[in-house]
């Protein structure tokens, strides 16, 4: 008898062991190759990937960004309060120790004699110590539970990074996109500008009418109307970077950035396959480990089922001599277990929630690296098309002045060359703008830029 009621609370304990974590199962077409990949970009992605740039503007502002965005601030200081709450639970199936004293001094005026004037001192020391057996798993559940809530905000702190690089690379792109329209612009300007001026100048020869004239100063003005919202791009983009460095965007100024050109990859975009897509994507992990806290949390609703086994003991020292108890403290929710059965049902629910939540972080991903590969490559080729189409501008804007200049066609042909040729060069620095784009917009989706390199939470 005395052996099986020994037996009994460990079957019962190893009964009440964390429940296993629903399966988390991908899609099989999820694991391989991405549906518009190219067969030349199955390489894995780099970490750093905005180094692909070969940028030192962008590696120091991407530095700099990590090393000082208040939101990133906010993400660690939860991080460590995730953690001291690991800490917490886990320090909660150890002993627990306390130590009480007290000192007293009679009067001798409040003796029961007054033949003697000597002070009467009385004191006592005592240490309590208690366990709690946790025979059915409920403290060992809760610190797993807060152990995978630790992991899932490392693994939210990751997908803050990722975010973070990503508008840092995004800003960056998007003030040098307007530098390089900016020159393209003002070189038109003073193309248009020069031209105006010669047909002015055929105007007093009577070579032309008011027509011609008034046809040249609005292509001119045309052009100069693109030039404030491009400085206003661009100051746009510098207050995203100043804040994004934990700066106010008063303080954009002093980042003395200067940029004239688009940066581009210097190599095919590296995309890797679903698989590592599942891996690497921070939002994916956290929402696997959100799915084992709330696995957790059923033992630990589970737990209450049955009863609670506290040993404690004490020993003090009194004035009179010494005093030692022990005694086990059993408590038990019953026979009304009606509330704890509820709990039990919601932490159930809440798990399939979170199994749910993975299943959408995984949809959601692949969606996000499909339209962003989707819209690359058709920006790609759209830049292709306008490649082309600016040769072919520029082409027939010389014809158009060499025909012109023979008396073979009338000067409306040359101004709606110009018009076109200026229209076309604009159009292909847009284009190089959104080809940018588009590549910061990918890495974001391949959840690029980081892996966190953090030591096992244990």
């Amino acid at each position: 008898m005395k052996r099986g009621a020994v037996l009994l609370p460990l079957a019962l304990a190893a009964c009440m062991a964390s429940p296993i974590p629903l399966p988390t199962v991908a899609p099989t077409a999820a694991t391989g190759r991405f549906d518009s990949q190219p067969r030349d970009a199955i390489a894995p992605v780099p970490d750093d990937w905005w180094r692909l740039y070969e940028d030192p503007a962008l590696d120091k502002l991407v530095i700099a960004s990590l090393a000082a965005n208040a939101d990133l601030r906010v993400a660690y200081a939860n991080l460590d309060a995730a953690r001291a709450a690991f800490s917490q639970a886990r320090a909660a199936r150890l002993p627990q120790t306390s130590v009480e004293t007290s000192l007293g001094v009679d009067s001798p005026a409040n003796q029961p004699s007054a033949s003697s004037l000597v002070p009467t001192t009385d004191y006592d020391i005592g240490l309590a110590a208690s366990w709690d057996a946790d025979l059915f798993g409920r403290l060992r559940s809760a610190a797993l539970a807060a152990k995978a809530d630790a992991e899932a905000q490392a693994a939210a702190v990751d997908g803050l990074k990722v975010a973070v690089v990503a508008d840092t690379a995004q800003a960056y792109v998007d003030l040098c996109g307007a530098g390089q329209a900016w020159q393209v612009a003002t070189e038109q300007v003073r193309l248009l500008e020069r031209a105006a001026g010669l047909v002015k100048a055929q105007f007093r020869a009577g070579e032309v009418s008011p027509l011609e004239v008034a046809q040249a100063a609005t292509l001119v003005e045309t052009a100069r109307a693109a030039l404030p919202p491009l400085a206003a791009a661009a100051a746009n983009a510098r207050y995203r970077l100043a804040t994004l460095q934990g700066r106010p965007p008063a303080e954009a100024p002093a980042l003395a950035l200067a940029c004239n050109k688009v940066p581009a990859l210097r190599a095919a975009a590296p995309l890797g396959d679903g698989g590592a897509l599942l891996r690497r994507r921070p939002d994916i992990r956290e929402a696997e480990r959100r799915l084992v806290a709330a696995s957790a949390r059923i033992g630990v609703a589970r737990a209450d089922l049955y009863p609670r086994v506290n040993l404690g003991g004490a020993l003090g020292l009194l004035s009179g001599g010494a005093v030692a108890t022990a005694s086990p403290l059993i408590s038990w929710n019953f026979p009304n277990q009606a509330p704890t059965r509820a709990r039990i049902r919601q932490a159930r629910a809440t798990e399939r929630a979170a199994l749910a939540a993975w299943d959408v972080a995984v949809l959601r991903a692949l969606r996000d690296v499909e339209t962003a590969l989707a819209a690359y490559a058709g920006e790609m080729q759209r830049n292709r098309n306008l490649d082309a189409a600016q040769v072919e501008a520029e082409r027939t804007a010389r014809r158009a002045a060499a025909r012109v200049s023979l008396g073979d066609a009338a000067y409306l042909l040359q101004i709606d060359a110009e018009r076109t040729r200026a229209q076309t060069v604009l159009t292909k620095a847009q284009s190089d703008l959104a080809v940018a784009q588009a590549e910061v917009a990918l890495f974001r989706a391949l959840g690029g830029g980081w892996r966190s390199d953090a030591k096992p939470i244990q």
